[in-house]
């Protein structure tokens, strides 16, 4: 085969690559958009809040793995930030948009401090235990069953596992706080979609390294962030069966969150030795939940 025809075979199999992935992104836009408004008229006012919060979140998460297509790697420095900047806005999140409406709801209903403060600290710890109990039963049963795809191993796995049991916690914060409507729930979500962005990327980036196709890996890594609207849409419905669940939903958010970021995330910094990102990402996320959660508090 000629040089011309060499070109013009490899032009034809472009386009209709390029063809075929624009029908594709076309079709799921008018797909998107027909379930999203059968959701819209289905869903009560504060089950859709939840949603589109839980949403955001997933959006967070994909647009973090896209990149991936176009990157080989990423530099220790930077994973250790991005590590530390999602472990930050977890634990502002847990202190500060989750903590005090959960006290402040107790006292609403007519508890005393006392009895508020038990309240809320048994919901930080049933949270926590029930995070850790999760987690413990499926990294048992996923070393069982798992098995080796493409290249990508056990242990690649599992921490694909670990970064989805992560977004469980966000997106109950998220069900949680927009039930309750609490004025600092948009301020929530955004924050949480933004620490989503790093972990879509690592998420990706491990896959990819691990031998899986770029693609795939972006798939999967974008997928990872579906668990947050389903557990928040879950919590929202369970608060809104009773009020009186309220501060303990938003105690159990907060405990599961502490919970990973304590067991989780401060270990992993403690373990490499780029301690200067790590400082710097975790204290940057910690203030930049901060500011949104202010800036979004009407």
């Amino acid at each position: 085969m000629s040089p011309l025809h060499e070109l013009i075979a490899v032009n034809g199999r472009s386009f209709r690559y390029a063809l075929g992935l624009m029908l594709l992104v076309v079709g799921g836009t008018i797909l998107a958009i027909k379930v999203w408004s059968g959701l819209q008229s289905r869903l009560s006012p504060a089950l859709w809040y939840a949603w589109q919060g839980g949403m955001l979140c997933a959006l967070g998460t994909a647009l973090g793995a896209l990149p991936v297509i176009f990157m080989r790697s990423i530099s220790a420095r930077s994973y250790t930030a991005m590590l530390g900047f999602g472990g930050g806005m977890m634990l502002a999140a847990s202190l500060f948009s989750l903590l005090p409406p959960a006290f402040q709801l107790t006292h609403e209903q007519s508890l005393t401090a006392s009895q508020g403060s038990l309240l809320v600290a048994a919901g930080v710890v049933l949270g926590a235990g029930a995070l850790w109990a999760l987690g413990h039963w499926l990294s048992r049963t996923s070393r069982a069953s798992l098995r080796a795809d493409q290249g990508v191993g056990l242990s690649v796995w599992l921490f694909v596992i670990a970064i989805v049991l992560h977004n469980v916690p966000e997106g109950m914060a998220v069900g949680v706080a927009a039930a309750a409507n609490l004025s600092n729930a948009d301020g929530l979500a955004l924050g949480i979609a933004l620490q989503d962005v790093p972990e879509g990327l690592i998420i990706a980036l491990v896959l990819a390294g691990a031998g899986m196709s770029r693609w795939k890996a972006v798939f999967c890594g974008a997928a990872s962030g579906l668990v947050e609207p389903m557990f928040a849409l879950l919590s929202a419905w369970l608060v809104g069966v009773s009020l009186q669940l309220l501060p303990w939903g938003l105690a159990i958010a907060a405990g599961a969150m502490l919970l990973v970021v304590i067991r989780e995330i401060i270990p992993k910094l403690y373990r490499r030795s780029d301690m200067p990102p790590a400082v710097l990402g975790f204290a940057s996320g910690f203030v930049l939940m901060l500011a949104v959660g202010n800036a979004l508090n009407v």
